[in-house]
């Protein structure tokens, strides 16, 4: 089954073309700065060269026209028409209560996730885009939506449940969702494939560290608890969001320093975590560059991110009762090879040893813990395009 994978922001549209039955990216791209008058579009075929074309890209629907367009080209399209696409999956970050996993889209569903656009009023909405776009261009051709939040529905309510009033999350919908669902799942299963264990006896520590980080504790396959909850805000310090921090802290900004609402959002979305300790940057490679010459704040960044992980990894040892295995995923996980050695140090308290020799790599598949370790450290490159496909074929395979 050929699947095209949309994953559609307010002004980007990331897409993949997957063979579902062997995996293989069939071709893949992105298009940036929709909607403003220097578009640009990247696109590859296999593993053939980049395409880059710059034109205005007026909205979504002219995106996915140029999308289509460019899977169809006679010289360099991975198609030989569109008749082709069988399926079209669709990233969605927010699923709310309803949706415990990934679902065929109809009038019904787009009208869920309109309703749950207010806990995600970034990222909901611009999905719809591209579910819509993709709808009209590819008429007859079925679309399923992945949520980012699926994957953690099977938490208990000891931990989605946050100790406010009771009406609050039960009026209200306060409670943890979590987030990069489709992630945390991919490299559960990936780890189990790479140890050569059944998933459903394994209990894995996911860590999926980027910009945007979380970490998730999976007992036998299903999420019990993770450290992003109602926002996108708490668990582990990130690039330019603070993590957890006391609560009492933003009501003193607001009562007592003159802050908005709207300027505390500001504080803890945008301007903390790295950028705001290092004052350098977001970005850890800059941080890191920075605390190599001798910066420290940027040294205190680094020290303040490692730390924040490796406690998240001991309350989840804890939480899951034994620990198999610890994976690296995402940007800083799949290529911080310092940073990883950073949050491996005391590890050794679980039972988790690092090999500085195998840990030496960047974003490849590896199990980077000592050959005694009785914990496997494991970097695993994420793939949420490819399990947004597989997870599409299961549920229209489902319903044919």
């Amino acid at each position: 089954m050929k699947i095209l994978v949309i994953n559609s922001g307010s002004s980007s549209i990331k897409f993949r073309l997957f063979e579902s039955s062997t995996g293989e990216t069939l071709a893949g791209g992105l298009l940036e700065r929709i909607g403003l008058a220097e578009g640009r579009m990247e696109y590859r075929r296999g593993t053939d060269g980049k395409i880059t074309t710059e034109r205005p890209i007026p909205n979504h629907q002219a995106g996915i026209s140029m999308v289509l367009a460019s899977l169809t080209d006679p010289v360099s399209g991975a198609l030989g028409s569109l008749s082709e696409i069988q399926a079209v999956g669709h990233r969605i970050v927010h699923g709310g209560e309803r949706f415990t996993q990934p679902v065929e889209i109809t009038n019904e569903v787009i009208s869920e996730i309109e309703q749950n656009s207010f806990m995600a009023p970034l990222h909901n909405p611009a999905n719809l885009l591209g579910i819509r776009a993709a709808m009209e261009m590819l008429e007859g051709v079925r679309n399923v939506a992945v949520f980012d939040t699926s994957f953690h529905q099977t938490m208990p309510p000891v931990a989605y449940v946050y100790p406010l009033t009771w009406d609050l999350y039960k009026e209200k919908g306060f409670r943890r969702y979590g987030f990069h669902g489709t992630s945390h799942q991919y490299v559960a299963e990936r780890t189990a494939a790479m140890l050569g264990r059944p998933l459903s006896e394994l209990n894995t520590i996911v860590c999926h560290l980027g910009n945007g980080s979380s970490i998730t504790a999976v007992k036998q396959g299903r999420s019990i608890d993770t450290s992003l909850g109602y926002g996108t805000v708490c668990g582990v310090m990130m690039g330019t969001r603070s993590g957890d921090v006391d609560p009492a802290i933003l009501i003193e900004l607001m009562e007592n320093h003159g802050m908005s609402a709207s300027e505390v959002k500001d504080l803890v979305y945008k301007k903390s975590g790295l950028l705001g300790i290092s004052g350098v940057s977001s970005d850890m490679r800059d941080v890191e560059r920075a605390a190599e010459s001798g910066n420290e704040r940027a040294v205190l960044a680094l020290d303040l991110f490692a730390d924040k992980v490796r406690k998240y990894i001991g309350a989840y040892a804890v939480t899951l009762g034994s620990v198999d295995a610890i994976a690296f995923t995402a940007g800083v996980g799949e290529n911080g090879i310092e940073m990883r050695e950073m949050i491996c140090r005391g590890l050794g308290v679980l039972g988790a040893e690092l090999d500085p020799e195998a840990n030496n790599c960047r974003g490849q598949e590896k199990i980077v813990s000592s050959p005694d370790s009785r914990v496997k450290l494991l970097v695993v490159p994420t793939n949420e395009e490819l399990m947004i496909a597989m997870e599409t074929e299961r549920i229209l395979g489902r319903r044919n």
